[in-house]
C-alpha cells in the first residue's frame, strides 16, 4: 500500500505522445503526421457544430464505426507490433492507416459521387462551384495525405508493412460499406424524415453540403448584403 512518503506513481496520457529520432527530421515530420488523426476529430467536431451538417455527422459516425472495427480486429488478431517497437498495445492492423484510409476514401467517394453542385462549372458573380476535375484533384491529395500518414507508422516502427497495408484495406472497406449504407438511407427517404424530425430542426440540422460547396452557405447572402450596402453609399456620394 502507497503512503505519504511512497506517493502512487502517475500515469501518462499516451494519446500525442509520439515516439521519433531527434537526430532524423523525417522522423521528426512523420511524429508530426501521426497526429493527423486527432487534428481530423477536431475538425469533425468543429464542422459538425458550425454547419449542423447532416453530411459531415454520418461521416463521423461511420469514422467511429471504423474505429470500433479497429478495436475488435486488434483484440481478435492479436499480433504484436515490429520488433523494438514503438507504442503499447497490438499491432495489428494500423488504426493510423485505417483511420486516415476511412476518411481519404469516404471524402473521394462524396466528391466525385455524391456531391453535385448545382450549375456546376458555371460561374456567378460571387461563387463558381467546383469542377469535377477538381474535385477529382482535391480526392487525389487526400489520399495522398492518407498513404503519407500510413507509410509514416512504418518509417516510426510502430507497424510492420503488412499491418499498414491491412489497416488500409479495413479502413478502405468500411469507407465503401459506409457510402453504400448511407446512399441507400438517402434513397428511401429515411435521412429525409430524420432530418424533418423535430429535434433535428429544434438542433437546425440541415444537408447542403451535397449541392453547394461548404465554404458556400451563407456567402451569397453576406456578398449580396454588401452590394447593396455600396450600393447605397455610392447613392449617397452622387
Amino acid at each position: 500500500m502507497s503512503t505519504a512518503d511512497d506517493p502512487m506513481p502517475l500515469a501518462s496520457l499516451s494519446l500525442t505522445h509520439v515516439h521519433y529520432d531527434p537526430r532524423d527530421n523525417i522522423s521528426y515530420l512523420c511524429a508530426w503526421l501521426a497526429l493527423i488523426p486527432q487534428g481530423l476529430c477536431v475538425v469533425y467536431a468543429t464542422l459538425i457544430w458550425s454547419t449542423r451538417e447532416i453530411e459531415i455527422a454520418l461521416l463521423f459516425a461511420g469514422q467511429l464505426a471504423c474505429e470500433a472495427l479497429n478495436f475488435a480486429l486488434k483484440r481478435f488478431i492479436k499480433e504484436e507490433r515490429p520488433p523494438l517497437m514503438n507504442g503499447k498495445g497490438y499491432g495489428m492492423p494500423s488504426s493510423h492507416a485505417q483511420f486516415v484510409s476511412y476518411f481519404a476514401v469516404s471524402m473521394a467517394l462524396f466528391l466525385l459521387f455524391r456531391h453535385q453542385p448545382e450549375n456546376a462549372g458555371v460561374k456567378r458573380r460571387n461563387h463558381k462551384p467546383m469542377t469535377m476535375l477538381e474535385r477529382a484533384v482535391w480526392s487525389v491529395l487526400g489520399l495522398g495525405m492518407a498513404a503519407t500518414v500510413a507509410w509514416s507508422r512504418i518509417y516510426l516502427n510502430y507497424h510492420t508493412e503488412k499491418q499498414v497495408l491491412v489497416g488500409c484495406m479495413a479502413g478502405t472497406a468500411s469507407a465503401v460499406a459506409w457510402f453504400l449504407f448511407t446512399t441507400a438511407i438517402r434513397r428511401t427517404g429515411w435521412l429525409t424524415w430524420a432530418v424533418d424530425h423535430p429535434v433535428a430542426r429544434f438542433l437546425r440540422v440541415r444537408d447542403l453540403v451535397v449541392e453547394e460547396d461548404l465554404c458556400q452557405a451563407g456567402w451569397e447572402k453576406w456578398d449580396d448584403r454588401m452590394m447593396a450596402l455600396k450600393g447605397r453609399e455610392e447613392k449617397k456620394v452622387h
